[in-house]
């Protein structure tokens, strides 16, 4: 079983590679910018872990993917894994146009463009699975996070869909929606410090249990925590109460869980 895991080097890529190389005969391909990072990874995950250091934003990211699944793996896919993504908080009248487009362009253009080059793979033999991890912004949008939530907004609508066209080729398309997750470079101290909000936090070995349970056992989308489903039905039942409460005081210096290994 090869699975491919993209932002692999830290964070919730890291804790999905570790908890995927458990399962038996599995063979982990990691995705990021960081070589060091992801050797060290791969290390942890079994003698026949491979690596591929590259920018996903890049032209030819897609292409080099696949080739080194075609020339290490003889061309197998079991499992691919969308998770590498980033965000750059800012208020649109601040940031602009480029501000989405840079968030677009990772969040949502490169795992497309990552599923378009390596679908062949994933359909071939008995089928495999999609999972995008998303993220509970991706449901409900703050102050500040505009680019970012609408490259999860995209995102979870570009997976519904590919859910749907995907089922006759024995592909399984899942959706895992994190919601605050302490990572390298979030660690989420505003919301961990006080009692009264920690347990809206949490830990990426927590996600990558949803991951699993997408990938290997046809669950169609998990929050992270569980409980984060609530604050998507409420958008939908009182748009107008949450908006209110999300634009609070200090409602745009939180940050959600991002990984910037793309």
């Amino acid at each position: 079983m090869v699975i491919c895991i993209t932002g692999a080097s830290s964070g919730i890529g890291e804790a999905a590679a570790l908890r995927l190389a458990r399962e038996e005969g599995a063979t982990l391909v990691l995705v990021a910018r960081r070589e060091e990072r992801l050797r060290a990874v791969a290390e942890r995950c079994g003698a026949d872990a491979t690596w591929i250091a590259v920018d996903l934003t890049d032209d030819d990211a897609p292409e080099r993917v696949r080739s080194h699944l075609v020339e290490r793996h003889d061309g197998r896919l079991d499992i691919l894994v969308n998770n590498a993504g980033s965000s750059w908080p800012a208020r649109f009248a601040e940031g602009g146009y480029e501000n989405v487009r840079r968030t677009m362009t990772l969040n949502f253009d490169a795992p497309v463009r990552l599923t378009e080059a390596l679908l062949p793979l994933l359909r071939a033999d008995d089928g495999g699975a999609v999972v995008n991890v998303g993220s509970t912004a991706g449901r409900v949008a703050r102050a500040r996070t505009g680019a970012y939530s609408a490259s999860k907004f995209a995102l979870a609508g570009w997976t519904d869909a590919l859910w749907s066209e995907e089922r006759r080729h024995g592909v399984h398309v899942g959706l895992v929606q994190p919601g605050f997750v302490v990572t390298e470079g979030f660690p989420q101290r505003e919301l961990t410090e006080s009692v009264r909000t920690r347990w809206a936090v949490s830990r990426p070995e927590v996600v990558a249990e949803a991951i699993a349970a997408c990938a290997l056992d046809g669950v169609a989308e998990r929050y992270s925590p569980r409980g984060y489903w609530l604050a998507a039905a409420a958008r939908i039942l009182a748009p107008r109460l949450v908006r209110r409460v999300l634009s609070g005081p200090g409602s745009g210096r939180m940050t959600p869980a991002t990984n910037p290994d793309a």
